[in-house]
């Protein structure tokens, strides 16, 4: 589903990334470790067309995404992929619904559509009752939640996330973990997470460690 070959990426005289190769599997959920500063991010963001490597090639679904440019790579990014970040990314003057309407109204969906595609995700995730609140309003884990709502609002088969829990207790994290596995079973979702949690790098299919540039499964 995933493929990236000789992976390179340089920050002027900085290489980040070295040679990476790596393939995921449909439906598998692989986790991303590593000590700060690794390059993981960055692997990440060139995953998800938010950056372009300086070398090499990556193929999601077939396509090679490197050759993508302006408008194409951001209609594929935004039908094909969905993001999951620490600190949510969720617009504080937007209630929920609003928030997980984004991506579809982006795609050129109606306001009406857009909405009940929202509220149905959102009764998804256990936050039928938080429609209208505004993040302010909500705790960390339902941020997350809307978030989450957010990243699958196209029907992506590809979810990115970074330190996903990073910014949750315990209990809360261990909630999002089982959720994801959950997700990916009932909406045939593919995951990579960059994460520093040992628990959830426990739970996943496959973990792969990046240190010095270069990929130790």
């Amino acid at each position: 589903m995933i493929s990236c070959t000789n992976l390179v990426k340089n920050y002027q005289q900085v290489e980040v990334l070295k040679s990476i190769n790596l393939e995921i599997s449909p439906k598998e959920i692989v986790c991303i470790t590593g000590e700060s500063g690794a390059g993981k991010s960055t692997l990440l963001h060139i995953l998800g067309t938010l950056d372009q490597p300086s070398s090499g090639a990556v193929s999601i679904f077939g396509q090679d995404i490197t050759q993508l440019k302006g408008n194409a790579l951001s209609e594929f990014r935004n039908r094909n992929i969905g993001f999951v970040f620490q600190f949510h990314q969720l617009i504080p003057e937007l209630t929920s619904v609003e928030n997980a309407m984004i991506p579809r109204l982006i795609s050129g969906e109606s306001i009406t559509k857009a909405k009940q595609g929202a509220k149905e995700m959102l009764e998804y995730l256990g936050l039928g009752h938080r429609f209208e609140h505004k993040p302010s309003e909500l705790s960390g884990g339902e941020q997350q939640r809307v978030a989450i709502a957010r990243a699958l609002a196209m029907k992506p088969k590809f979810i990115l996330a970074d330190e996903p829990s990073g910014n949750l207790d315990t209990k809360n994290a261990r909630f999002i973990h089982e959720l994801f596995f959950k997700m990916r079973d009932d909406f045939d979702l593919t995951f990579a997470i960059v994460t520093h949690n040992p628990e959830l790098a426990q739970m996943a299919d496959r973990q792969i460690k990046l240190k010095d540039g270069h990929l130790e499964e």
